[in-house]
C-alpha cells in the first residue's frame, strides 16, 4: 500500500489513503493523473498571450517563447504516457498499477510545478509590473484549480504546489523589485489558504470512496464528515465576513492602479492588454462581492431582503457577461425577455447569483448548439429558464445534481474545472427566497433549468441590480479640485494618488488623523474628503471624518470601508453620511467626483 496522508490532518486516525483497498486507491490515482495531463495541456495556451504581450512591449520574447514550446513538447509526452497508463490499467491489477505508476505520477507533478517556476524565472525583472501581476494571478488560478483535482493523491499535489507556487514566492523579489514587500505577504497567505483547501478536498475524496466500499460501516463517519463540512463552511463564511476589509484592500488598490496606468499610458499596442486586465479585475471584483455577500447571508449576518426585482435588466447584464465566452466557443446565446413586464419579489443578490450559476452550468456542458435564457408567465408567477443543447442528465441523476459536490460521470469527461457547487447554490438561494426550482432533461439532447418566483405588484417597480452610477469615465475629460484621502495601507494610498492625479485632481493621501490635520494646518483646503473606517492607529474613521468636515465645512465627505456590519458605518449612514464599500470601482468614484468637483474646461489629458 502507498502511504499518502497529510500528517497535519487530524482525521488521519479515522481515515487515510492506505486504509482504502487497492481498487479505490487506483481510482484516486486515475483522477490525479487525468488532472495532471489536463493541467499540462492548457499551460502552453496560457503562455501564448504572454508571449504576444511581451513582443508588443518591444522586448525580447525568445525566452518566453522557448518556455511555451517546451510545454508543447511536455504536452505530447504527457498524453503518450497517459495512453500507456490507461493500457496498464486495463491489463494490470490495481496493486501492480499503483506500484508501477505512483512514482511516475509523483515525478510528473514535481516537474510540472518546476516548469511553472521556470516561467517566473524567465520574466523576473524583465517585464512591467502589470505584466508580472497578471502572470501571478494566472498562476494562482492554476494552483487553485489543481488544489481540488490533484488532491485525491495528496503527495502529488504537494509536490506540484510546493515546487510551483513555492518557487514563485521565492522569486517574488526579482519579479516585483519595487513592490515585492507588498506581494510577498499575499503569496505566503495564499500558500496557507491553498494547503487548507487541498487538505479538505483530499479528505472529501477519501470519504466518498470509502462510502462506496462499505456504506454501512461508513454511515456514522459520513454523518461526522457532514458536520465537519458544515463547520468548515461556517468557518469560511465567518472568516470572509470578519476579514472582508483586509481581503478587499488589494483588489481595491488593483482597480485604481489599472485605471491610472490606462490614463498615463496611451500606447495603442497596450490598449487591448490593459482592457483585458481591467475586465479581469472587474470580474474578480464582482465574484468577490458575490462570495462575501452570500457568505454573510449563509451566516445570517444580514436578513434576506425580498423586494420588487425587474428580471429583464438582470438578463441583459448576464448575457453581456457570458456573450464573449459563447462566441469564442461558437455557441449561439439567445435572450428572450418579457418586454419589461417581469417583476418578481426576490432578493436581488440571491436572484442574480442563481441566474449566473444556471448560465455557467449551461455553457459548461454545452459543446455545440446554443443556450437560451428566457422568462415567461406561469400561473401568476414569473419563471426564469435556461435551455441548452448540452449533454443532458440521466434520469437517475436529476435529483442528485442539486447536492453539494455531486457531478454526473459524463461531467468529469467534459470539464474537470467544476466543483459541483453551482446548482447547490441555486437550490440554497431558492430556499432562502421562498422560490421553487427544477429541471427537465434528456440525456444526450439537452436540459432546461428553471426558477419560479412570485410576481410583484407593478406599482412597486424598481430595479434590483446593484446600484451603479451611470456616468462613464469620461474619455479624456479631466477634473480639477483637491481631495484628502485617509487610509493606513501604503499600497492603497499609492493607488488613490495615482488615480486621482491621472484625473487631474490634486490629491493628498495620509495615514492618520495627525497627518491629515498637519496638511490642513499647512494650508491644504480639500474639496472632498475620503476616510477609511479601520485605521491601524486605533482611531475611528467616522469620528475623524466628522472632525475633518467640521474643520472644512465647504468640503464633501465619504466613508470608505471593506466592512459591512460595522456599527460605526451603520451610524454614519443613519446620520446621512455617504458610505462607499471596497473594492470601489473607478467608474463609480469618477461619477461621484463629477458631482462634487467641477469639470475642468478645455482641459484634456
Amino acid at each position: 500500500m502507498i502511504v499518502d496522508s497529510d500528517p497535519t490532518d487530524s482525521t488521519n486516525s479515522r481515515l487515510r489513503f492506505e486504509d482504502l483497498n487497492a481498487g479505490s486507491q487506483a481510482r484516486l490515482l486515475d483522477i490525479t493523473h487525468n488532472r495532471l495531463v489536463y493541467g499540462i495541456t492548457i499551460i502552453p495556451f496560457v503562455g501564448m498571450p504572454f508571449v504576444y504581450w511581451k513582443y508588443q512591449l518591444d522586448q525580447n520574447a525568445w525566452g518566453l517563447l522557448m518556455w511555451t514550446l517546451s510545454y508543447f513538447v511536455a504536452l505530447t509526452a504527457a498524453r503518450l504516457q497517459y495512453r500507456n497508463y490507461r493500457r496498464d490499467r486495463n491489463r494490470l491489477d490495481p496493486d501492480a498499477t499503483i506500484g508501477k505508476w505512483m512514482p511516475v505520477i509523483l515525478r510528473m507533478a514535481l516537474a510540472h510545478g518546476l516548469g511553472l517556476t521556470a516561467l517566473v524565472a524567465v520574466i523576473a525583472g524583465r517585464v512591467p509590473f502589470e505584466f508580472a501581476l497578471l502572470l501571478y494571478m494566472s498562476l494562482a488560478a492554476v494552483m487553485a484549480a489543481n488544489a481540488t483535482h490533484q488532491s485525491p493523491v495528496y503527495s502529488a499535489f504537494k509536490r506540484f504546489f510546493n515546487a510551483g507556487w513555492g518557487g514563485c514566492t521565492l522569486l517574488t523579489p526579482w519579479a516585483f523589485p519595487e513592490h515585492w514587500h507588498l506581494i510577498m505577504p499575499l503569496c505566503v497567505s495564499y500558500i496557507m489558504s491553498i494547503h487548507r483547501h487541498s487538505a479538505i478536498a483530499h479528505r472529501f475524496f477519501l470519504q466518498q470512496v470509502k462510502l462506496e466500499e462499505d456504506s454501512k460501516r461508513l454511515a456514522e463517519d459520513y454523518r461526522q464528515a457532514k458536520e465537519e463540512a458544515e463547520a468548515a463552511l461556517y468557518a469560511k463564511n465567518r472568516f470572509l465576513t470578519t476579514a472582508a476589509h483586509d481581503l478587499r484592500q488589494p483588489v481595491h488598490a488593483m482597480g485604481f492602479l489599472i485605471e491610472s496606468i490606462s490614463r498615463r499610458n496611451r500606447a495603442a499596442e497596450l490598449r487591448p492588454a490593459l482592457q483585458d486586465l481591467r475586465q479581469s479585475v472587474q470580474s474578480v471584483t464582482q465574484m468577490f462581492n458575490s462570495l462575501l455577500d452570500l457568505s454573510k447571508i449563509e451566516l445570517g449576518a444580514q436578513p434576506v431582503k425580498l423586494q420588487p426585482v425587474a428580471i429583464d435588466p438582470l438578463m441583459t447584464d448576464i448575457a453581456t457577461l457570458f456573450r464573449e465566452e459563447a462566441q469564442a466557443r461558437s455557441i449561439d446565446l439567445r435572450v428572450r425577455t418579457s418586454g419589461g413586464k417581469a417583476l418578481v419579489n426576490a432578493d436581488p443578490l440571491l436572484l442574480r447569483q442563481s441566474m449566473i450559476n444556471l448560465m455557467q452550468n449551461a455553457l459548461r456542458y454545452t459543446q455545440r448548439g446554443g443556450v437560451l435564457m428566457a422568462v415567461r408567465r406561469r400561473a401568476g408567477q414569473w419563471q426564469f429558464e435556461v435551455w441548452d443543447t448540452g449533454v443532458g442528465i440521466a434520469q437517475a441523476d436529476q435529483q442528485r445534481v442539486y447536492s453539494p459536490f455531486f457531478r454526473p460521470e459524463h461531467a468529469w469527461r467534459i470539464d474537470n474545472a467544476g466543483h459541483g457547487l453551482g446548482l447547490a447554490v441555486v437550490a440554497r438561494c431558492a430556499d432562502l427566497m421562498g422560490a421553487s426550482q427544477g429541471l427537465n432533461s434528456h440525456e444526450g439532447r439537452g436540459s432546461r433549468f428553471w426558477l419560479r418566483l412570485p410576481a410583484a405588484e407593478t406599482g412597486e417597480r424598481r430595479l434590483a441590480v446593484r446600484e451603479t452610477l451611470p456616468l462613464a469615465l469620461g474619455g479624456d475629460t479631466r477634473l480639477h479640485g483637491r481631495c484628502l484621502v485617509v487610509d493606513d495601507e501604503p499600497q492603497v494610498r499609492s493607488a488613490w494618488e495615482a488615480l486621482l492625479c491621472a484625473w487631474g485632481i490634486s490629491a493628498v493621501c495620509v495615514a492618520s488623523a495627525g497627518e491629515a490635520f498637519a496638511e490642513l494646518d499647512a494650508g491644504f483646503a480639500p474639496d472632498a474628503i475620503f476616510c477609511d473606517q479601520r485605521l491601524r492607529s486605533g482611531e475611528s474613521g467616522f469620528e475623524l471624518l466628522q472632525a475633518l468636515l467640521e474643520r472644512c465645512p465647504e468640503a464633501a465627505g465619504a466613508m470608505i470601508s471593506g466592512e459591512f456590519d460595522s456599527p460605526a458605518l451603520a451610524q454614519a449612514e443613519q446620520e446621512g453620511y455617504l458610505v462607499l464599500h471596497k473594492p470601489l470601482e473607478p467608474e463609480a468614484l469618477y461619477a461621484l467626483l463629477c458631482r462634487i468637483l467641477p469639470v475642468a474646461d478645455n482641459d484634456h489629458a
